[in-house]
């Protein structure tokens, strides 16, 4: 069965929004002990991504 993609188009604010959220999570997980991973992958793809022009 192929996979759906999903396109979530952000502004700038909105993205920062979040990367600040990660951050927040990223930062609590590591004062628990936990291993933050999948978090950081989730900021990468995000900080990553291609902007498109609406």
């Amino acid at each position: 069965m192929k996979e759906k993609k999903f396109c979530h188009y952000l502004n700038d604010s909105e993205t920062d929004i979040i990367i600040r959220s990660l951050v927040d999570l990223r930062n609590s997980l590591i004062k628990e002990g936990r291993f933050p991973d999948c978090v950081d992958d989730i900021i990468e793809i995000i900080y990553n991504a291609k902007f498109k022009r609406l």
